[in-house]
């Protein structure tokens, strides 16, 4: 799969936009916020609906605009589509696949896959577990539609129980109907945990390898997944925890507040690695989202890496750029220091200036 062409209209700091990509290496510089960032965003949002920093829609529009355009040109497995989505203010965005508006997200996922490198995600290791939780959903959500159904449901049903916990010290008769949500949590928090248990299993068919290869051989990376409760013992415990529960007006368990720990041999990275470790654990796990994708996909996905190699060493910096020799990339940095002159021929390079940008 790869992009042919982009266009934006009004969104974030782009009046108008229209670049066509290559297959291989697209490289973006330029100075710090010019708008090389928003490039990818707009790719993000246009392939998954939603932006990678979580934004809301009338947050992407130009502020001097009530409304924004995204145009995409795709082909996948030889197929070409279009992808159109319209951004309002007060409304919500509009979608549409090869002209046709599409009622719901869902319909769009899977039609282009995507995997996002900031370098937020190199400190994925050391930082909370929502930031974990938050790449293994983005990433099974794009794979796996029954996942995204189970999530979403899961989700609304926590808000709901938790809207009910803060209702019910004023309304006590509202008690009985915690058991409703309660039977919701479990149905779809079941299906969430099993999917991110077998998504961790995959993970470690393919960790070790890299991360040994990125370590010189030196260390083997494996993870592990933590659920704050298994799927057996979720209604007991949320019907034990609930005075708890009532008392602090939120839902103390469920896969809402799962983790996963990375280890080298019986050390947890998160509490006893270096940061040097943890950087490269968290390569390792980029790296291995990618072959992921392609053994599930049966295809390479689109790269986006946003100004990452900057905080990597050469070596580093050597190994991912030589990974992604077969997939289309596009890359976001402030010079061309990290790129071997010699390669630079399988490269489109774009220079971006206050949102312009000029092919070199």
């Amino acid at each position: 799969m790869k992009i042919n062409q982009l266009e934006l209209s009004e969104f974030r700091n782009y009046e108008t936009l229209s670049v066509q990509f290559n297959e291989a290496i697209n490289i973006l510089y330029g100075d710090n916020a010019q708008g090389k960032t928003n490039v990818l965003e707009a790719i993000y949002l246009c392939g998954t609906t939603k932006s990678h920093k979580g934004s809301k829609d009338k947050e992407m529009i130009r502020l001097s605009s009530e409304e924004s355009h995204i145009r995409m040109q795709i082909e996948k497995a030889g197929i070409p589509h279009r992808i159109d989505m319209h951004l309002r203010k007060n409304k919500a965005k509009g979608v549409a696949i090869d002209g046709v508006p599409i009622k719901r997200s869902s319909e769009l996922l899977g039609l282009l896959h995507i995997v996002f490198f900031s370098p937020e995600d190199l400190s994925m290791i050391k930082n909370g577990p929502g930031e974990r939780r938050r790449f293994i959903d983005l990433e099974l959500c794009q794979l796996d539609l029954s996942y995204l159904h189970h999530l979403s449901n899961y989700n609304k049903a926590v808000n709901q129980r938790n809207n009910l916990l803060k209702q019910i010290g004023f309304h006590k008769d509202l008690r009985d109907t915690v058991e409703v949500w309660d039977m919701q949590l479990v149905e779809h928090g079941a299906v969430v945990i099993d999917t991110r248990k077998r998504f961790v299993d995959e993970l470690n068919e393919l960790l070790p390898q890299i991360h040994a290869k990125l370590s010189g051989g030196k260390e083997e990376l494996f993870a592990r997944y933590e659920p704050n409760v298994s799927k057996e013992e979720f209604g007991q415990k949320l019907a034990l925890n609930f005075d708890r529960d009532l008392a602090l007006k939120v839902t103390g368990n469920g896969p809402h507040r799962d983790d996963i720990s990375f280890y080298v041999g019986d050390k947890n990275l998160k509490l006893f690695g270096s940061q040097g470790q943890q950087r490269t654990a968290a390569l390792s796990l980029k790296l291995a989202e990618i072959e992921l994708v392609r053994k599930k996909i049966k295809e390479s996905p689109i790269l986006l890496l946003d100004d990452v190699l900057s905080e990597l060493d050469r070596n580093r910096q050597t190994y991912l750029l030589q990974s992604i020799t077969d997939l289309q990339t596009i890359i976001t940095c402030t010079g061309l220091e990290e790129f071997v002159d010699s390669e630079r021929k399988r490269h489109k390079i774009f220079h971006v200036t206050d949102g312009v940008l000029s092919e070199t």
